[in-house]
């Protein structure tokens, strides 16, 4: 499943009062957290490559509470830091609902560009760490969403077991995604009980939102893995260009759009009709990471590229011709009698016409450094939204046979139910609780 066609504080309590919006333990949990989790996430954004400052970097805010969570139809920024978490042992329903309510009541001002708490960074008590790690002072909103989902283990652990009494509630559909053919798995980097997903314009607004959620998490939830996404690889509004992914070829142009509400219904939102009443709304979220093996592509002679992907790398255009939103024609021949776009071609498995369905992707381009041999650890980190997550595994059973998988590994996996918006006042999943 990867290019260009997929539609697819600690101390006396007296002396720092919890800041508004985050509980007492929330603030355990950003002090106990300071050396571990932030020197980590400050190490990963410190690998971050900062571009120069543009006007994009200062996009408005988009609200964090609404019917739908924000970070799915939203126009797609050009950053990502995603991560998986597990709830630690001995945690509880209560210290679940509280953490939710917690990430909530933060996530409303991140987004907004303020710091995690009123005392934020600077204005706490000088002899205690402060509540925000700081190193988004003075940055826009950058375009900010949260984006937060519920693994199947949440809900009941492979060994069988429901430690928050959730397991009445969960999804039929939230299973574990079958082993697909190509599949080289990692458990490093697939599963966990809960998901955030953190977009903007800039990567240090979108690290440091990963990072401080993180911390109000400690003694409750700890990071199982993360991935950073730079240079989008789908559009989600007709307002935005194609872009390319790292194979250099356009990606995602049969997208879903924002603008498409319809589509939106049919395949994007869980309706009514669903028996699990807390998903009326929500989405199912896919995450695969996916290597590429640059330097194997690049000694393709272009030629063959197109063939392969089934549209030119320069235009965008179905080989069938015309123009990148052309409609591929996939009856018409050349005088030999074979079709002018090869049978397992990536744009004729992957399209609607073929596998029946269609998503909605919010794809990243990464490069995680490189291996022994010197070639780059690079790759997408493939996200797609979708009403059911048959939509996926119906598209990626099509894509068996897609020449393509003799330059891609698909080592990551995950299934996340991503419950609607929250209402304000309210928290992210409260339904599943109610």
């Amino acid at each position: 499943m990867t290019v260009s066609e997929t539609s697819a504080g600690a101390g006396d309590e007296s002396s720092s009062p919890a800041p508004s919006g985050v509980s007492r333990r929330g603030l355990f949990g950003l002090v106990a957290a300071g050396v571990g989790a932030g020197a980590l996430a400050g190490g990963v954004a410190a690998s971050a490559l900062r571009p120069p400052r543009s006007p994009e970097d200062s996009a408005g805010a988009y609200p964090f509470y609404g019917e739908h969570q924000a970070g799915i139809v939203t126009p797609a920024q050009d950053r990502l830091h995603f991560a998986s978490f597990d709830l630690v042992e001995g945690a509880t329903r209560e210290d679940l609902i509280q953490l939710l309510q917690d990430w909530s009541a933060a996530s409303a001002r991140l987004t907004r560009g303020l710091d995690v708490s009123e005392a934020g960074a600077v204005n706490g008590p000088p002899l205690l760490p402060p509540d925000d790690t700081g190193e988004a002072q003075g940055l826009p909103p950058s375009g900010l969403t949260i984006t937060f989902g519920f693994g199947g283990s949440l809900f009941r652990t492979t060994a069988g077991v429901d430690r928050f009494g959730l397991a009445d509630r969960k999804p039929e559909a939230l299973v574990e995604l079958p082993l697909f053919p190509f599949d080289l798995l990692e458990e490093s980097s697939s599963g966990g009980d809960l998901c955030i997903q953190a977009c903007a314009n800039d990567p240090q607004v979108a690290v440091h939102a990963i990072r401080n959620l993180s911390r109000i998490a400690f003694g409750t939830a700890r990071m199982r893995w993360s991935q950073l996404g730079f240079g989008r690889t789908s559009s989600t509004s007709t307002a935005q260009a194609t872009p390319r992914n790292l194979f250099g070829y356009k990606d995602g142009t049969s997208n879903i759009k924002a603008e498409e509400p319809a589509s939106l219904d049919d395949f994007v939102w869980v309706g009514d009709d669903e028996p699990a009443r807390w998903m009326h709304g929500g989405s199912y979220l896919v995450a695969r990471t996916i290597l590429m093996t640059i330097e194997s592509w690049d000694r393709v002679k272009l030629e063959e590229q197109d063939s392969i992907i089934g549209r030119t790398k320069g235009e965008g255009a179905p080989l069938s011709g015309g123009t990148e939103f052309t409609e591929p024609d996939f009856a018409l021949r050349r005088t030999d009698g074979s079709t002018v776009i090869p049978a397992d071609s990536h744009v004729r498995l992957a399209h609607p016409a073929t596998s029946g369905t269609r998503m909605l992707r919010r794809g990243y381009n990464f490069v995680d450094g490189s291996n022994e041999l010197g070639q780059l650890r690079a790759g997408l980190f493939f996200i797609s939204y979708q009403r059911s997550p048959e939509q996926f595994v119906a598209v990626q059973s099509q894509l068996a046979s897609d020449t393509m998988n003799e330059y891609i590994r698909h080592v990551g996996s995950a299934l996340f139910a991503v419950p609607p918006g929250a209402s304000e006042g309210s928290y992210v999943g409260a339904g599943l609780f109610a």
